[in-house]
């Protein structure tokens, strides 16, 4: 008789064999022979009365192994808040009109301007249009590749009405080590198109105009007026500010627009553009995405995700 191994079955199986594991537990048969063949694969089965073995909410094929269950696929990727990647994982939410929560959140302005007093943008540019290029390239990459191929970029293309009249194709020659290089190429040509034509070869001094352009959203718009123009118009919220702004616990959002306006209202706008320099640095530096230096962080007493990030 076959079936699988039961609490009670240890008299019951002597003289049989271990054949295989299949879908529905572990199969016993004779020594020296294979289990018939039952023909259960995918919930087909040609016998008319199913096993006593069979589980009442699923059909197998004990040959192949083969199984359809009748679990929800919801309960099987439901994943709970400790399982999150730890970069994913916020700070619970604080009340940011307490006066406690203001003293931590000007003792959090007051220490990284301690540690990082000439924190700014580190990609690098001359004038506005190569920082608003530099930034639009640096989408999915690293201020790092970007430095490395801006240079030949801004010496074939020194200005906006140059890059204007380029053929994209060998542009994309250019960035393509940035990745997503063909969109990059496609909007940063595009973009040199519009400032050429619409303003003169000068980059726009406002958000509404800047985010016209194309590739550009309102963190590059803030790194430009920020960083270009010396304007606290915003803060800039890259990976780094977003994942800080969660540990920090200085906003419980996940959307990048939503974070900065809750960073806006939290630190004065006379800090907005060095903030976010500062942020980025920390982050860069100490709170690294996957394993954060809390040892080492000048932060850490003020950081209610310090040891769990």
């Amino acid at each position: 008789m076959w079936g699988p191994i039961g609490p009670n079955e240890g008299q019951r199986n002597a003289g049989m064999v271990l054949l295989r594991y299949g879908a529905t537990g572990f199969t016993l048969g004779p020594l020296g022979q294979r289990p018939p063949s039952l023909d259960y694969c995918r919930s087909k089965r040609t016998d008319s009365t199913p096993p006593p073995h069979a589980p009442p909410r699923r059909a197998a094929c004990l040959t192949c192994g083969a199984r359809k269950s009748n679990r929800s696929p919801v309960a099987t990727t439901r994943k709970s808040a400790k399982d999150a990647a730890p970069s994913q994982r916020s700070a619970p939410a604080r009340n940011p009109d307490s006066a406690h929560e203001a003293e931590r959140v000007a003792a959090i302005a007051d220490a990284l301007q301690a540690l990082y007093p000439e924190a700014h943008c580190e990609l690098d540019f001359q004038d506005p249009f190569q920082l608003l290029v530099a930034t639009i390239l640096s989408a999915q990459s690293t201020d790092k590749m970007v430095n490395a191929i801006t240079p030949a970029l801004f010496a074939r293309f020194p200005d906006a009405a140059a890059l204007a009249a380029a053929d994209v194709a060998e542009v994309e020659r250019l960035v393509a080590k940035t990745g997503f290089f063909r969109q990059k190429a496609k909007n940063i040509v595009g973009a040199a198109r519009i400032i050429a034509r619409e303003h003169g070869g000068v980059v726009p001094r406002t958000m509404e105009e800047l985010v016209k352009l194309p590739g550009v959203a309102r963190k590059t718009g803030n790194v430009v007026l920020g960083s270009a123009y010396g304007m606290n118009e915003g803060i800039a919220v890259d990976t780094h500010v977003m994942r800080l702004a969660g540990r920090l616990a200085l906003s419980s959002e996940s959307d990048p627009p939503k974070i900065e306006q809750d960073l806006l209202r939290l630190f004065p706008r006379e800090r907005w553009t060095m903030i976010g320099h500062q942020l980025i640095w920390h982050g860069r530096r100490v709170c690294f995405a996957r394993k954060p230096a809390c040892e080492s962080c000048t932060l850490a007493p003020l950081c209610p995700s310090r040891g769990i990030a």
